[in-house]
């Protein structure tokens, strides 16, 4: 529950911010530099117009996220203009508030996304290419992220300001470790005696065939930039070789290990600088009949290392002292010191442990060596390309074969695949919704995809079918079967109101299920964190009203089978804080607050945008 309540709690802009800041390459793309001609718009926040466009492009993002939650394109499509409605109210607010971010926290924001870097450090020339790739100027990108940023710090100051007291907590763990006592039963899936008639069959194939459709298919061309591909063209020679493994030893060198014990004989001030030398030297005396662990327990003044024989651990040069760090690389395993002199006082100190350190020879990792070298080599390469690349297929956005002529690569095709299911290169999901995307079937050039770091891939349209509808006759058993599974359903719904009905009449749950031959399952001192049952269950019977009256409250559940369970809530224990919940009193404040601070502002945004000059003006369409 508390992960939950943080999950809730993060920013509005949240999502918002990673498509300008991360994929801004597939959200303002070449379409957005087209004229909109005499397009209408489709909403309006003050002066700010949306066209179709707009709501597609943030559709894709919507969809990409929420993919395989079952939400239908027109619910997306909506949820999308809303949200564009949304950051374009609270934009403007913060504009007309005066509010901003400066340039250098900008700046230094950028440099930190790591889509911008290279090796964990911010690459400028990968950054110009991708800005250039959508033909988006430096200025203009940094004005986007400076929006994202003061919408995210207003909200900020909203949530962050929001505090949860101890009430809030308590009551909190009141509902999240509430008992529950249920008796219940299921209600199977009821079997059908009558078959679906003819008429009954025509008749939903008519209603739905939009369910009885062959797929809309696809089929691309494309050129691929291939990394490992500009790899294999790099030549390479042993002369240049050898200085790339020079430049690289480090890569291919295993350092030394040293370990290291001491005693310290600690010196206060000059007067007993003296004394000190003299115990340290009786020390080193004393270890040749003891050992060095036992006498570091007994005598070291580092009461800290005393307790574990002296043990400093693994020895790291540029740490110590030079007078130390010279005398502990001088000895051998086993061996110990003279007293070494530091500004802690004098030192015996011993090698417990030595492995050398070797550097793997030219020839041994040759292979390893040639691979490395052809990457580093074609990298620059690389980048080139993709730039001449992003170029060419803007400047020519209905044709590949010069972009393939210009870069000597080849135009691939691939075979026909739908939004969700491919083979080869369209197994690949990012590549499907760009194929899928009103850009590409609109006959353009897509914008450059990347597939992973390493490759990029432009693509354009090849064969388009639109989805068909199936014969009757083709789908006719798959026609039946849903037809006897909704009747199926009915049924059990009917049983399950009518054991319910007879429940809530005051009939107990023991009889009604003997009449119809139900098992009865308990579930005593239910949690609603710690429950076995299916979670639909679990929140359905948290979720329900108190008994009252000392009657059991009584309701259904359906479950995704399409069986029906019938519930008797007979108590209802208030939950109290565990001794793991009073450990965990810091981070439910916090996730409590957070909660609390972001539905606050929820509220503000609601009220800003109720106030804001908004007209839709025209509903949002279906991708064709």
């Amino acid at each position: 529950m508390l992960t939950k309540i943080r999950e809730k709690s993060q920013g509005v802009f949240a999502w918002g911010i990673l498509i300008v800041i991360c994929v801004p390459f597939a959200l303002w793309g070449i379409n957005n530099y087209l004229d909109s001609g005499q397009e209408a718009p489709v909403a309006s926040v003050g002066d700010k117009d949306f066209y179709q466009r707009d709501v597609n492009k943030a559709y894709e993002q919507y969809s990409q996220r929420l993919q395989g939650l079952g939400i239908d394109e027109q619910s997306l499509k909506a949820q999308a203009l809303e949200k564009l409605i949304k950051d374009e109210v609270l934009l403007q607010y913060v504009h007309e508030e005066g509010l901003t971010a400066t340039d250098d926290a900008v700046r230094e924001f950028i440099k930190s996304l790591e889509y911008f870097q290279t090796d964990g450090k911010f690459d400028d020339k990968k950054y110009k290419v991708l800005l250039n790739s959508q033909r988006m100027s430096s200025n203009e990108f940094v004005s986007r992220i400076k929006n994202a940023l003061v919408m995210e710090q207003f909200q900020h100051s909203i949530v962050d300001s929001s505090f949860a007291t101890q009430y809030d907590v308590e009551s909190f763990f009141k509902i999240q470790n509430q008992q529950r006592d249920v008796d219940y039963v299921t209600v199977a899936l009821q079997k059908i005696s009558e078959q679906p008639s003819a008429e009954e069959i025509s008749a939903y194939y008519q209603q739905h065939q939009d369910l009885y459709q062959t797929p809309e298919q696809v089929s691309i061309e494309y050129v691929e930039l291939s990394l490992a591909d500009i790899a294999k063209t790099v030549t390479v020679t042993d002369e240049k070789l050898k200085a790339f493994y020079e430049e690289q030893k480090d890569q291919y060198t295993t350092p030394e290990r040293r370990k290291i014990s001491h005693i310290l004989f600690a010196i206060n001030d000059q007067t007993n600088e003296k004394a000190a030398l003299e115990k340290a030297l009786k020390a080193k005396q004393e270890l040749v009949n003891k050992d060095f662990a036992k006498l570091a327990d007994e005598v070291s003044d580092d009461k800290l290392t005393a307790k574990t024989g002296g043990d400093l651990g693994l020895f790291n040069p540029g740490v110590m002292e030079k007078a130390f760090e010279e005398a502990a690389i001088a000895l051998k395993l086993g061996e110990v010191s003279n007293p070494v002199k530091s500004s802690f006082g004098y030192h015996l100190i011993k090698v417990t442990e030595l492995a050398a350190g070797n550097i793997k020879p030219f020839d041994n990792i040759k292979d390893e060596l040639t691979k490395a070298y052809q990457k580093s080599q074609a990298e620059n390469v690389f980048y080139d390309a993709g730039e001449k690349l992003t170029e060419m297929s803007y400047e020519n956005p209905d044709n590949l074969q010069i972009v393939a002529d210009a870069l000597s690569i080849k135009v691939n095709k691939s075979a026909l695949f739908t939004k969700d299911k491919g083979e080869g290169i369209a197994s690949d999901e990012k590549l499907r919704t760009m194929a899928f995307s009103e850009e590409v079937l609109q006959g353009n050039n897509s914008t450059p995809l990347e597939l992973g770091t390493d490759r990029l891939v432009v693509l354009r349209l090849l064969e388009h079918k639109a989805a068909a509808r199936r014969d009757l006759n083709e789908v006719k058993q798959e026609v039946l079967d849903v037809l006897l599974k909704n009747k199926s359903k009915q049924l059990t719904v009917e049983k399950a109101k009518q054991i319910n009905a007879r429940l809530q009449k005051g009939e107990s749950l023991q009889t009604v299920a003997a009449e119809n031959k139900l098992e009865i399952r308990k579930a005593m001192g239910l949690i609603r964190r710690k429950s076995d049952l299916p979670g639909e269950l679990t929140e359905a019977i948290f979720k329900a009203a108190k008994p009252l009256g000392g009657k059991p409250g009584t309701f259904i559940v359906p479950m995704p089978s399409g069986e029906q369970v019938v519930v008797s809530l007979s108590k209802v224990t208030p939950g109290v804080m565990s001794d793991e919940d009073k450990k965990q009193m810091e981070l439910a404040k916090k996730n409590i607050a957070n909660a609390f601070g972001q539905t606050e502002f929820n509220a503000v945004l609601n009220s800003l945008q109720a106030k804001a000059d908004i007209e839709v003006k025209l509903k949002v369409q279906q991708a064709q």
